[in-house]
Protein backbone atom coordinates (compact mmCIF):
# COMPACT_ATOMS: atom_id res chain seq x y z
CA UNK A 1 0.00 0.00 0.00
CA UNK A 2 1.26 3.14 -1.07
CA UNK A 3 1.01 6.58 1.27
CA UNK A 4 1.39 10.10 0.04
CA UNK A 5 3.55 10.84 3.32
CA UNK A 6 6.34 8.78 1.99
CA UNK A 7 7.78 11.57 -0.25
CA UNK A 8 7.25 14.11 2.96
CA UNK A 9 9.41 11.43 4.90
CA UNK A 10 11.92 11.16 2.14
CA UNK A 11 12.10 15.20 2.42
CA UNK A 12 12.45 14.96 6.05
CA UNK A 13 15.34 12.06 6.04
CA UNK A 14 17.21 14.43 3.08
CA UNK A 15 16.92 17.70 4.87
CA UNK A 16 20.50 18.87 6.21
CA UNK A 17 18.83 21.16 9.30
CA UNK A 18 16.52 17.77 9.95
CA UNK A 19 15.07 17.75 13.64
CA UNK A 20 13.44 14.89 15.37
CA UNK A 21 9.70 14.39 13.83
CA UNK A 22 6.61 13.34 15.79
CA UNK A 23 4.30 11.59 13.08
CA UNK A 24 0.46 12.80 14.62
CA UNK A 25 -2.85 11.05 13.84
CA UNK A 26 -5.78 9.19 14.94
CA UNK A 27 -5.39 5.18 15.94
CA UNK A 28 -5.24 2.98 12.82
CA UNK A 29 -4.39 5.20 10.30
CA UNK A 30 -1.17 3.31 9.81
CA UNK A 31 1.34 5.25 11.31
CA UNK A 32 3.35 2.34 12.68
CA UNK A 33 3.10 0.29 9.00
CA UNK A 34 4.35 3.63 7.04
CA UNK A 35 7.62 4.12 9.39
CA UNK A 36 8.35 0.38 9.40
CA UNK A 37 7.96 0.53 6.02
CA UNK A 38 10.03 4.02 5.13
CA UNK A 39 12.10 2.50 7.58
CA UNK A 40 13.28 -1.00 5.75
CA UNK A 41 13.51 0.60 2.16
CA UNK A 42 15.45 3.89 2.85
CA UNK A 43 17.94 3.07 6.24
CA UNK A 44 20.36 0.07 6.54
CA UNK A 45 18.22 -0.90 9.80
CA UNK A 46 15.07 -0.17 11.85
CA UNK A 47 15.67 0.03 15.62
CA UNK A 48 11.90 0.11 16.65
CA UNK A 49 10.37 0.59 20.21
CA UNK A 50 6.79 0.18 21.38
CA UNK A 51 6.88 2.53 24.53
CA UNK A 52 3.71 0.64 25.53
CA UNK A 53 4.91 -3.05 25.87
CA UNK A 54 8.63 -2.33 27.09
CA UNK A 55 8.00 -1.63 30.68
CA UNK A 56 11.91 -0.34 30.70
CA UNK A 57 10.91 2.73 28.70
CA UNK A 58 8.86 4.00 31.21
CA UNK A 59 12.34 4.84 33.75
CA UNK A 60 14.88 5.61 31.04
CA UNK A 61 14.37 9.24 30.71
CA UNK A 62 15.63 10.47 34.20
CA UNK A 63 18.30 12.24 32.65
CA UNK A 64 18.73 13.44 28.81
CA UNK A 65 22.41 12.07 28.00
CA UNK A 66 22.05 11.27 24.25
CA UNK A 67 24.40 8.77 24.00
CA UNK A 68 23.13 7.13 26.94
CA UNK A 69 19.49 6.82 26.22
CA UNK A 70 21.04 5.96 22.43
CA UNK A 71 22.86 3.13 24.12
CA UNK A 72 19.15 2.08 25.67
CA UNK A 73 17.23 1.98 22.58
CA UNK A 74 19.97 -0.38 21.11
CA UNK A 75 19.65 -2.49 24.02
CA UNK A 76 15.69 -2.91 23.98
CA UNK A 77 15.04 -2.71 20.16
CA UNK A 78 17.81 -5.58 19.57
CA UNK A 79 19.56 -3.19 16.51
CA UNK A 80 22.68 -1.48 16.45
CA UNK A 81 22.10 2.35 16.08
CA UNK A 82 24.64 4.36 13.96
CA UNK A 83 24.51 7.90 12.97
CA UNK A 84 22.70 8.47 10.11
CA UNK A 85 22.05 5.08 9.13
CA UNK A 86 19.46 3.54 11.53
CA UNK A 87 15.70 4.83 11.73
CA UNK A 88 14.80 4.84 14.98
CA UNK A 89 11.20 4.72 16.20
CA UNK A 90 9.61 5.53 19.24
CA UNK A 91 5.67 4.24 18.96
CA UNK A 92 3.26 5.16 21.50
CA UNK A 93 5.10 7.71 23.08
CA UNK A 94 2.53 9.18 24.83
CA UNK A 95 2.88 6.36 27.57
CA UNK A 96 5.77 7.86 28.37
CA UNK A 97 6.97 10.53 30.86
CA UNK A 98 9.16 12.97 29.56
CA UNK A 99 9.87 11.20 26.22
CA UNK A 100 8.80 13.92 23.78
CA UNK A 101 11.16 16.25 25.96
CA UNK A 102 14.27 14.50 25.14
CA UNK A 103 13.66 15.36 21.30
CA UNK A 104 14.97 18.76 22.10
CA UNK A 105 18.43 17.51 22.99
CA UNK A 106 18.45 14.72 20.09
CA UNK A 107 17.92 18.18 18.50
CA UNK A 108 20.26 19.72 20.26
CA UNK A 109 22.79 17.44 20.92
CA UNK A 110 23.01 14.48 18.78
CA UNK A 111 21.37 15.59 15.15
CA UNK A 112 23.31 12.58 13.71
CA UNK A 113 20.71 10.37 15.12
CA UNK A 114 17.72 10.08 12.44
CA UNK A 115 14.68 9.69 15.33
CA UNK A 116 10.81 9.43 14.53
CA UNK A 117 8.09 8.96 17.60
CA UNK A 118 4.62 8.37 16.76
CA UNK A 119 1.42 9.01 18.76
CA UNK A 120 -2.05 10.50 18.86
CA UNK A 121 -2.60 13.92 18.98
CA UNK A 122 -4.47 12.98 22.03
CA UNK A 123 -0.99 12.04 23.54
CA UNK A 124 1.17 15.05 22.17
CA UNK A 125 -1.83 17.39 23.52
CA UNK A 126 -1.10 15.88 27.74
CA UNK A 127 2.17 15.80 27.06
CA UNK A 128 2.37 19.99 26.00
CA UNK A 129 2.46 20.69 29.34
CA UNK A 130 5.69 18.70 30.63
CA UNK A 131 8.35 19.95 28.46
CA UNK A 132 6.87 19.62 25.04
CA UNK A 133 10.05 20.54 22.40
CA UNK A 134 9.03 23.74 20.90
CA UNK A 135 10.88 24.87 17.95
CA UNK A 136 13.13 21.75 18.54
CA UNK A 137 10.39 18.84 16.40
CA UNK A 138 9.28 18.77 13.12
CA UNK A 139 5.50 17.54 13.01
CA UNK A 140 3.53 15.50 10.31
CA UNK A 141 0.13 14.25 10.32
CA UNK A 142 -1.12 11.14 8.51
CA UNK A 143 -4.82 10.66 7.85
CA UNK A 144 -6.85 7.86 6.35
CA UNK A 145 -6.51 7.33 3.04
CA UNK A 146 -7.11 10.37 0.43
CA UNK A 147 -9.47 9.26 -2.73
CA UNK A 148 -5.96 9.23 -4.92
CA UNK A 149 -4.28 6.56 -2.47
CA UNK A 150 -7.49 4.68 -2.59
CA UNK A 151 -7.40 4.39 -6.48
CA UNK A 152 -3.26 3.89 -6.00
CA UNK A 153 -4.50 0.77 -3.86
CA UNK A 154 -6.78 -0.20 -6.57
CA UNK A 155 -4.02 0.04 -9.14
CA UNK A 156 -5.77 2.68 -11.45
CA UNK A 157 -2.70 3.76 -12.80
CA UNK A 158 -4.25 5.14 -15.54
CA UNK A 159 -6.33 7.66 -13.89
CA UNK A 160 -4.12 8.89 -11.44
CA UNK A 161 -1.40 9.71 -13.93
CA UNK A 162 -4.42 11.53 -15.91
CA UNK A 163 -5.05 13.43 -12.70
CA UNK A 164 -1.47 14.53 -12.26
CA UNK A 165 -1.27 16.07 -15.96
CA UNK A 166 -3.89 18.68 -14.45
CA UNK A 167 -5.82 18.24 -17.96
CA UNK A 168 -8.87 19.22 -16.13
CA UNK A 169 -11.08 19.22 -19.30
CA UNK A 170 -9.82 16.01 -20.86
CA UNK A 171 -10.61 14.27 -17.82
CA UNK A 172 -14.38 14.57 -18.13
CA UNK A 173 -13.70 11.28 -20.49
CA UNK A 174 -13.35 9.64 -17.36
CA UNK A 175 -16.02 10.30 -15.56
CA UNK A 176 -18.17 7.92 -14.96
CA UNK A 177 -14.97 5.53 -14.16
CA UNK A 178 -14.21 8.52 -11.35
CA UNK A 179 -18.07 8.31 -10.43
CA UNK A 180 -17.95 4.56 -9.86
CA UNK A 181 -14.64 4.40 -7.92
CA UNK A 182 -15.92 7.34 -5.81
CA UNK A 183 -18.80 5.40 -4.77
CA UNK A 184 -16.60 2.61 -3.58
CA UNK A 185 -14.78 5.22 -1.52
CA UNK A 186 -17.68 6.37 0.24
CA UNK A 187 -18.39 3.40 1.58
CA UNK A 188 -14.83 1.99 1.85
CA UNK A 189 -13.14 4.72 3.60
CA UNK A 190 -9.46 5.46 4.23
CA UNK A 191 -8.81 3.49 6.88
CA UNK A 192 -6.38 0.99 5.73
CA UNK A 193 -6.93 -2.31 7.23
CA UNK A 194 -10.59 -1.34 5.69
CA UNK A 195 -8.84 -0.70 2.36
CA UNK A 196 -6.41 -3.36 2.08
CA UNK A 197 -9.57 -5.87 3.07
CA UNK A 198 -11.46 -4.41 -0.09
CA UNK A 199 -8.46 -4.59 -2.34
CA UNK A 200 -7.90 -7.93 -1.66
CA UNK A 201 -11.76 -9.82 -1.43
CA UNK A 202 -13.13 -7.00 -2.91
CA UNK A 203 -16.59 -8.04 0.04
CA UNK A 204 -18.74 -5.36 1.36
CA UNK A 205 -19.85 -6.99 4.33
CA UNK A 206 -16.24 -7.74 5.51
CA UNK A 207 -15.80 -4.02 4.84
CA UNK A 208 -18.44 -2.90 6.77
CA UNK A 209 -17.70 -5.71 10.10
CA UNK A 210 -14.03 -4.53 9.74
CA UNK A 211 -15.18 -1.03 10.20
CA UNK A 212 -17.50 -2.23 12.70
CA UNK A 213 -14.90 -3.43 14.83
CA UNK A 214 -12.37 -0.25 14.42
CA UNK A 215 -15.60 1.70 15.60
CA UNK A 216 -15.65 -0.75 18.98
CA UNK A 217 -11.92 0.14 19.15
CA UNK A 218 -12.60 3.81 19.53
CA UNK A 219 -14.78 3.05 22.52
CA UNK A 220 -12.70 0.75 24.34
CA UNK A 221 -9.77 3.58 24.05
CA UNK A 222 -12.42 5.97 25.13
CA UNK A 223 -12.99 4.31 28.77
CA UNK A 224 -8.72 3.37 28.94
CA UNK A 225 -7.65 6.95 28.08
CA UNK A 226 -10.52 9.17 29.21
CA UNK A 227 -10.59 10.58 33.01
CA UNK A 228 -14.00 9.53 34.13
CA UNK A 229 -15.34 12.55 34.92
CA UNK A 230 -15.83 13.88 31.21
CA UNK A 231 -15.97 9.79 29.29
CA UNK A 232 -19.93 10.22 29.29
CA UNK A 233 -19.42 13.61 27.53
CA UNK A 234 -17.24 12.19 25.31
CA UNK A 235 -19.72 9.69 23.83
CA UNK A 236 -22.32 11.69 23.74
CA UNK A 237 -20.50 13.98 21.42
CA UNK A 238 -18.80 11.20 19.17
CA UNK A 239 -22.20 10.02 19.19
CA UNK A 240 -24.20 13.22 18.03
CA UNK A 241 -21.68 13.89 15.48
CA UNK A 242 -23.79 11.94 12.46
CA UNK A 243 -26.95 13.94 12.95
CA UNK A 244 -25.09 17.03 13.67
CA UNK A 245 -23.88 16.51 9.93
CA UNK A 246 -27.12 15.83 8.47
CA UNK A 247 -28.97 18.87 9.64
CA UNK A 248 -28.93 22.03 6.80
CA UNK A 249 -27.25 24.21 9.19
CA UNK A 250 -24.00 22.08 10.31
CA UNK A 251 -22.99 24.31 13.15
CA UNK A 252 -22.52 22.56 16.12
CA UNK A 253 -25.49 22.98 18.72
CA UNK A 254 -24.78 21.83 22.09
CA UNK A 255 -28.80 21.35 22.93
CA UNK A 256 -28.60 18.95 19.94
CA UNK A 257 -26.33 17.19 22.79
CA UNK A 258 -28.88 17.23 25.46
CA UNK A 259 -31.20 19.15 26.62
CA UNK A 260 -29.77 22.37 28.03
CA UNK A 261 -26.43 21.53 27.35
CA UNK A 262 -24.11 24.47 27.08
CA UNK A 263 -20.48 25.37 25.84
CA UNK A 264 -18.82 24.87 29.10
CA UNK A 265 -20.30 21.57 30.02
CA UNK A 266 -19.21 19.95 26.52
CA UNK A 267 -16.03 21.84 25.42
CA UNK A 268 -13.16 19.40 26.98
CA UNK A 269 -15.05 16.53 25.77
CA UNK A 270 -15.09 17.86 22.03
CA UNK A 271 -11.17 18.76 22.83
CA UNK A 272 -10.11 15.40 23.67
CA UNK A 273 -11.83 13.82 20.49
CA UNK A 274 -9.87 16.80 18.42
CA UNK A 275 -6.23 15.78 20.00
CA UNK A 276 -6.93 11.92 19.24
CA UNK A 277 -7.76 12.99 15.68
CA UNK A 278 -11.05 11.19 15.83
CA UNK A 279 -12.95 14.27 14.84
CA UNK A 280 -12.26 17.04 12.82
CA UNK A 281 -13.00 21.07 13.75
CA UNK A 282 -13.54 23.28 11.05
CA UNK A 283 -13.94 27.08 12.71
CA UNK A 284 -16.56 29.81 11.67
CA UNK A 285 -15.31 33.00 10.16
CA UNK A 286 -17.20 36.25 10.28
CA UNK A 287 -15.40 37.31 7.02
CA UNK A 288 -14.53 36.15 3.95
CA UNK A 289 -10.95 38.28 3.76
CA UNK A 290 -7.24 37.51 4.03
CA UNK A 291 -6.00 36.78 6.60
CA UNK A 292 -8.62 34.50 7.55
CA UNK A 293 -6.88 34.26 10.81
CA UNK A 294 -7.80 37.46 11.97
CA UNK A 295 -11.56 36.57 11.77
CA UNK A 296 -12.09 33.34 13.39
CA UNK A 297 -15.40 32.78 15.88
CA UNK A 298 -14.24 30.42 17.98
CA UNK A 299 -17.88 29.52 19.13
CA UNK A 300 -18.53 28.51 15.63
CA UNK A 301 -17.89 25.49 14.17
CA UNK A 302 -18.98 22.48 12.81
CA UNK A 303 -17.86 18.86 13.51
CA UNK A 304 -16.70 15.72 11.05
CA UNK A 305 -15.42 12.10 12.05
CA UNK A 306 -12.56 10.90 11.15
CA UNK A 307 -13.24 8.80 8.03
CA UNK A 308 -15.89 8.65 6.27
CA UNK A 309 -16.74 4.64 5.89
CA UNK A 310 -16.44 4.73 9.65
CA UNK A 311 -19.34 7.38 9.14
CA UNK A 312 -21.28 4.92 7.34
CA UNK A 313 -20.54 2.22 9.46
CA UNK A 314 -21.64 4.33 12.64
CA UNK A 315 -25.00 5.48 10.82
CA UNK A 316 -25.69 1.85 9.54
CA UNK A 317 -25.77 3.48 5.90
CA UNK A 318 -26.97 0.80 3.71
CA UNK A 319 -24.39 -0.42 0.77
CA UNK A 320 -27.00 0.09 -1.82
CA UNK A 321 -27.45 3.69 -0.88
CA UNK A 322 -23.87 4.49 -2.11
CA UNK A 323 -22.95 1.17 -4.41
CA UNK A 324 -25.99 1.20 -6.44
CA UNK A 325 -28.58 4.06 -6.18
CA UNK A 326 -28.30 7.87 -5.54
CA UNK A 327 -29.59 7.77 -2.40
CA UNK A 328 -25.71 9.24 -0.90
CA UNK A 329 -25.57 11.63 -3.29
CA UNK A 330 -29.38 13.16 -2.80
CA UNK A 331 -29.91 12.51 1.50
CA UNK A 332 -28.71 13.12 4.42
CA UNK A 333 -28.39 16.84 3.41
CA UNK A 334 -24.99 16.63 1.73
CA UNK A 335 -23.20 14.98 5.18
CA UNK A 336 -21.19 12.44 3.61
CA UNK A 337 -20.00 14.57 0.25
CA UNK A 338 -19.14 17.00 2.95
CA UNK A 339 -17.21 14.97 5.10
CA UNK A 340 -15.66 13.52 1.48
CA UNK A 341 -14.44 17.22 0.41
CA UNK A 342 -13.31 18.04 3.99
CA UNK A 343 -11.37 14.63 4.43
CA UNK A 344 -10.09 15.83 1.04
CA UNK A 345 -8.53 19.37 1.96
CA UNK A 346 -7.13 18.17 5.04
CA UNK A 347 -4.06 16.83 2.45
CA UNK A 348 -3.29 20.42 1.96
CA UNK A 349 -2.07 20.87 5.54
CA UNK A 350 -3.78 24.40 5.80
CA UNK A 351 -6.33 25.66 7.83
CA UNK A 352 -10.07 24.75 6.94
CA UNK A 353 -12.57 27.26 7.74
CA UNK A 354 -16.50 28.11 6.74
CA UNK A 355 -18.37 30.85 6.92
CA UNK A 356 -22.06 32.05 7.36
CA UNK A 357 -23.60 35.25 7.69
CA UNK A 358 -25.93 35.28 10.69
CA UNK A 359 -29.97 35.86 10.36
CA UNK A 360 -29.06 34.95 6.42
CA UNK A 361 -29.24 32.38 4.63
CA UNK A 362 -25.99 32.63 3.53
CA UNK A 363 -23.37 30.15 4.32
CA UNK A 364 -19.50 28.98 2.60
CA UNK A 365 -19.36 24.69 3.08
CA UNK A 366 -15.52 25.35 3.54
CA UNK A 367 -12.75 28.13 3.15
CA UNK A 368 -8.93 27.54 2.22
CA UNK A 369 -6.60 30.32 2.60
CA UNK A 370 -3.14 29.24 0.37
CA UNK A 371 -1.66 32.79 -1.48
CA UNK A 372 -5.19 33.64 -2.31
CA UNK A 373 -8.85 32.79 -0.89
CA UNK A 374 -10.73 30.00 -2.17
CA UNK A 375 -14.33 30.34 -1.14
CA UNK A 376 -15.96 27.09 -1.39
CA UNK A 377 -19.28 25.15 -2.30
CA UNK A 378 -20.07 21.71 -2.10
CA UNK A 379 -23.01 20.25 -4.13
CA UNK A 380 -23.45 16.69 -4.37
CA UNK A 381 -25.12 16.44 -7.81
CA UNK A 382 -24.68 18.23 -10.68
CA UNK A 383 -26.83 21.49 -8.69
CA UNK A 384 -24.88 24.32 -10.19
CA UNK A 385 -26.94 27.59 -8.69
CA UNK A 386 -24.65 29.09 -6.32
CA UNK A 387 -26.01 31.57 -5.03
CA UNK A 388 -24.33 32.11 -1.45
CA UNK A 389 -21.05 31.58 -3.77
CA UNK A 390 -21.53 34.94 -6.33
CA UNK A 391 -23.31 36.90 -2.95
CA UNK A 392 -19.74 36.75 -1.53
CA UNK A 393 -17.86 37.20 -4.59
CA UNK A 394 -19.65 40.26 -5.49
CA UNK A 395 -18.60 41.59 -2.33
CA UNK A 396 -15.16 40.70 -3.15
CA UNK A 397 -13.53 40.37 -6.13
CA UNK A 398 -10.17 39.37 -5.35
CA UNK A 399 -11.43 35.83 -4.15
CA UNK A 400 -11.04 32.80 -5.90
CA UNK A 401 -15.00 30.72 -5.40
CA UNK A 402 -14.67 26.66 -6.53
CA UNK A 403 -17.85 24.90 -6.33
CA UNK A 404 -17.49 21.08 -5.91
CA UNK A 405 -19.97 19.29 -7.74
CA UNK A 406 -20.67 15.80 -9.59
CA UNK A 407 -20.75 18.47 -12.72
CA UNK A 408 -17.86 18.29 -15.10
CA UNK A 409 -14.55 20.79 -14.95
CA UNK A 410 -15.36 24.36 -16.06
CA UNK A 411 -14.30 27.78 -15.78
CA UNK A 412 -16.08 30.54 -15.49
CA UNK A 413 -15.61 34.54 -15.48
CA UNK A 414 -15.85 34.33 -12.00
CA UNK A 415 -15.87 31.07 -10.69
CA UNK A 416 -14.78 27.18 -11.02
CA UNK A 417 -16.39 24.06 -11.15
CA UNK A 418 -14.65 21.01 -9.92
CA UNK A 419 -15.21 17.54 -9.92
CA UNK A 420 -15.97 15.38 -6.61
CA UNK A 421 -13.03 13.26 -7.73
CA UNK A 422 -10.41 15.89 -8.20
CA UNK A 423 -10.96 18.20 -5.13
CA UNK A 424 -7.38 17.83 -3.80
CA UNK A 425 -5.48 17.29 -7.11
CA UNK A 426 -6.68 20.92 -8.06
CA UNK A 427 -6.62 22.59 -4.81
CA UNK A 428 -2.61 21.40 -4.48
CA UNK A 429 -2.34 22.64 -8.17
CA UNK A 430 -3.57 26.17 -7.50
CA UNK A 431 -1.60 29.35 -5.66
Amino acid sequence: MKRLIYKRLLEWKNDPNRKPLILNGARQVGKTWILKEFGAKEYANVAYINCDEIEEMKTIFFDFHTERLIRSFSVLSGEVIKPNETLIVLDEIQTVSLGLTSLKYFCEKAPQYHIVVAGSLLGIGLHESTGFPVGKVKKMNLYPLSFKEFLMALDQDILIHAMEDHRWMELSSFKSKFIELLRQYYYVGGMPEVVNSYVKHRNVLEVRGIQKQILADYRRDFSKHIPADILPKVNLVWDAVPAQLAKENKKFIYSAIKKGGRAKEFENAIQWLVDAGLVYKVVRVSKVEKPLKFYEDLDGFKLFFVDLGLLGALTDVDSKDVLINNHVFTEYKGAFVEQYVLQELTSLNKPIYYYSKEGAQLELDFIIQKYNVYPIEVKAEENLRSKSLRTVYDRNNHLKPVRFSMSEYREQDWMVNVPLYLVAEWMESVE
